[in-house]
């Protein structure tokens, strides 16, 4: 099936919202403007990108605590997750959940966790409720190559095989969970070969080509709208940075960084967009320009934004 031209602009235009957010935040980060903790997106772009290109609007997703990339490819605003990100009133949670934990049920975003593996099962439940309530909708999970081995990986696909719940399990491969290189604790070289065991596909992509990410989740959506049950797909990629802002990155072979680093998936898209007449430069540049142009607004609603009262420290919470 083709892709649209409009389709490959709005991925091209989504990559570049998540690059110029994720090295804003590593830029403010390091001048001390923002609190907690950041794990940055920077080099992945092209998953979050092409699986929520394959969603519709009320489809849901799952994030991680690396997840400013998948909340913005779901049509996040910069300028509330900024705000968020500056612990500001105006931010998506009023500034109580941070980098780590921004949800807008809105959009579908059910939340980013800094629990590992803790949307795996977020999102199974969420395919259970659309497929109860006949809803048609669709639960897109990104989780990472360390959650692949936590409990609730196991338990989760299990459930969603074994009623053919509409989710796609999105299990981004960057090959370290936090500093442990993942074939030291793991004896397959796929984490999708995972998916046999519980009577369902699973394929491995290149997470660095958002064409391949988009047209694997596009029929993994498709066949969950039948009925047809859950497709778990394993993307190939690399994280640019170490696992948090500040970290000492001691175990990664630079050699390895730096072949990575090649691999880079934007410039080859815009590329391929250009030659393929999709855009010409000109107009590729013009998305560039307005995202550069969006970021700074971005930065600046945050920045004059107010912090919470303390008053309202209590408020939604249940109990």
């Amino acid at each position: 099936m083709e892709i649209s031209n409009e389709r490959l602009i709005h991925m091209y235009r989504t990559m570049l919202r998540i690059r110029y957010f994720e090295n804003q935040v590593k830029e403010l980060f390091a001048a001390g403007e923002l609190p907690g903790f950041v794990h940055l997106y920077l080099g992945e772009e092209a998953i979050a990108a092409g699986v929520c290109a394959a969603l519709n609007d009320d489809d849901y997703i799952t994030s991680t605590h690396r997840g400013h990339g998948h909340i913005l490819a779901k049509g996040g605003e910069m300028k509330f997750m900024m705000a968020e990100l500056f612990g500001k009133a105006t931010g998506y949670n009023k500034g109580k959940g941070g980098s780590m934990h921004i949800a807008w049920p809105k959009l579908g975003i059910l939340g980013a966790n800094g629990i590992v593996g803790g949307g795996i099962p977020i999102a199974t439940g969420a395919g259970l409720s659309a497929k109860y309530r006949k809803s048609g909708q669709v639960a897109a999970c990104f989780f990472g190559d360390g959650a692949a081995s936590e409990g609730t990986f196991h338990e989760s696909v299990n459930i969603a095989s074994a009623f053919d719940l509409p989710v796609v399990y999105v299990c981004e491969n960057n090959l370290y969970g936090v500093s442990t290189r993942q074939t030291n604790v793991r004896n397959i070289e796929d984490i999708a070969d995972r998916a046999a065991a519980y009577g369902m596909p699973g394929l491995v992509v290149d997470g660095n080509d958002v064409v391949a990410v988009f047209e694997a989740v596009r029929e993994a959506v498709e066949r969950a709208r039948r009925g047809d049950g859950p497709t778990l797909i394993e993307c190939k990629t690399y994280r640019w940075r170490a696992h948090f802002e500040g970290e000492q990155d001691t175990y990664r072979p630079p050699e390895e960084v730096k072949e990575w680093l090649k691999r880079e998936p934007i410039a080859p898209f815009r590329k391929k967009l250009v030659e393929q007449g999709v855009l010409t430069n000109g107009e590729a540049t013009e998305v560039e320009e307005a995202v550069k142009k969006e970021l700074e607004e971005a930065v600046e609603f945050a920045r004059t934004s107010p912090l919470p009262d303390p008053e309202t420290a209590l408020e939604g919470l249940w109990a």
